[in-house]
């Protein structure tokens, strides 16, 4: 490797490493040197540790910061599996979005490598984060609940990263300098999915050994609740029933959450942070700010089409499928609080949303669905609007209290414990205004719960990655005439940037 290809990966890695000083919030903007260090400002490290949630809302797609949470995130997880559409107009970002869409990606792909660099570069502000806080003069206690805060986060950024793309560079520290950064394997190569499990794993648990309970870790704060049931989430991937069965199980039993008796309310700001909310990206009053993910609504929001004429919301990207309404049964009311209907009916009657916006008739507008889980009101007199609608307050909902009773039902099921899997299973469908299932083999509860969780959970994200999982994805993708390749498309490519910049040290996916 000649010495310029060696400065241009430091460049990478330092960057990545310090990414923590390019970050929006005010909060970050704190000199490492100077009159102000760990030592002499124990604020350094508090504020170090806001800046490390305010990374949740990165969603720079287009941009060097790269992307955590938002188009590309939508992208690579609600319109990959069945639950969306690339939506918008055909041609709208096909060469990014679309090619996501149909399997038909390379490792070329800007919204690929904007997930590497976006998930990445939060990793290293937990990881500067971290040295600060062993330097600061906090008290021990709280140093570790600091601690168990951010390697909660950075354990959460290697799950999705170990999810899209298997074995990936295992970082948990801060190059000490160019040498350093060009000598050691660590930054250039890639771990195993077993080691970055691992990793994941040590994150989540120390998390659960030093943080409190969530009615004294405080509203929109990381709790021993979160990691819980992120940790017990982990374990049914690893297929570790027992695990996730108990770990599950001390969530439900805390009486720390509850499901909300009204769905739909989940998905509005007064929803926010309420008792069925585990792991949610705070925006606007919940983390001092005004804004929440760039365009992760307005991407999503209904678009302007045909005759056109009124105030569009968004772009129109990431439309529901045919088969997810298919998927609901009669009267459930998830149905209708996942998906806006746009009328189509040729009475012109439009479409009357819950802040009593109107949507025109399919004649106006580009798509006949969109993800209502992402819509956030303009009206401020209903949820808090300052008018940029880039950056609209809306928090996403990355784990809830329902999804850890479906997670100890399929953990219960699969220990031979029937009656208790059915019990949590439908407890959710009884909100869903369902009959309640009856005690039936293993196979068959496994079927029930399966599909809990895709009408349950539809557009939160997580659809591509439970198909991967159960062994669905051939076929569910063959159904819905994707172009998906069993042995290749479980996983992403390895950004082709990443690989050139580590001269090759970096091994590239099957089949990519």
């Amino acid at each position: 490797m000649n010495s310029a290809m060696k400065r241009n990966i430091f460049a990478i890695l330092f960057i990545i490493s310090l990414g923590w000083q390019s970050c929006t919030s005010d909060f970050l903007d704190v000199p490492l040197q100077g009159k102000s260090t760990a030592e002499t400002d124990p604020d350094l490290a508090q504020n170090l540790v806001i800046g490390v949630y305010n990374s949740l809302m990165t969603g720079e797609a287009f941009g060097a910061e790269g992307d955590i949470h938002g188009i590309a995130f939508v992208s690579a997880t609600n319109i990959m599996s069945d639950d969306a559409e690339k939506g918008s107009t055909p041609s709208d970002q096909q060469g990014t979005v679309g090619v996501l869409d149909d399997f038909s990606l390379t490792p070329t792909n800007l919204f690929v490598q904007s997930l590497w660099a976006g998930h990445y570069n939060g990793i290293a502000k937990v990881n500067n984060a971290l040295v600060i806080i062993e330097k600061s003069t906090l008290d021990d206690a709280t140093k570790k609940k600091l601690i168990a805060e951010i390697r909660f986060i950075r354990g959460y950024y290697y799950f999705n990263l170990v999810r899209w793309f298997g074995g990936v560079p295992k970082i948990l520290r801060v190059p000490n300098d160019a040498n350093d950064a060009n000598s050691d394997p660590v930054f250039q190569t890639r771990a195993s999915v077993d080691e970055i499990y691992q990793v994941i794993i040590d994150d989540m648990s120390f998390g659960i050994n030093n943080l409190p309970l969530r009615n004294i870790a405080g509203s929109g704060r990381i709790s021993k609740g979160t990691a819980q049931a992120m940790l017990s989430k982990v374990y049914l991937y690893r297929k570790d029933y027992q695990k996730a069965y108990d770990l599950s199980l001390e969530v439900i039993n805390s009486g720390q959450y509850d499901l909300l008796p009204n769905y739909e309310t989940i998905w509005r700001q007064a929803g926010d942070n309420s008792r069925e909310a585990i792991f949610e990206i705070q925006t606007g009053q919940f983390n001092n700010s005004d804004y929440g993910i760039n365009t992760y609504s307005m991407f999503q929001g209904p678009r302007v089409g045909g005759k056109g004429g009124w105030t569009d919301l968004g772009w129109g990207f990431c439309t529901p499928s045919q088969s997810l309404v298919n998927a609901y049964e009669a009267g459930d009311v998830r149905k209708n609080a996942t998906i806006i209907f746009i009328d189509n009916s040729g009475k012109y009657t439009g479409t009357r949303l819950f802040d009593g916006f109107r949507i025109p008739s399919s004649d106006s507008v580009q798509n006949l669905r969109y993800n209502y889980k992402a819509y956030h009101s303009e009206n401020k007199n209903v949820e808090s609007f300052l008018g940029n609608r880039d950056r609209k307050q809306k928090n996403v909902h990355l784990l809830r209290f329902a999804e850890a009773l479906l997670i100890n039902a399929e953990a219960a099921n699969e220990l031979a414990k029937p009656d208790l899997a059915i019990q949590n299973l439908n407890r959710v469908r009884t909100r869903a205004n369902l009959a309640g299932r009856a005690t039936a083999s293993k196979e068959k509860i496994r079927e029930y719960i399966w599909h809990e969780r895709h009408v349950e959970l539809a557009m939160e994200h997580d659809r591509f990655f439970d198909l991967v999982r159960t062994g669905q994805a051939a076929t569910v993708m063959k159904n819905n005439q994707r172009n998906y390749m069993v042995g290749k498309h479980e996983f992403l490519p390895i950004p082709a940037l990443q690989i050139a910049l580590s001269g090759g040290k970096l091994t590239q996916n099957t089949g990519y």
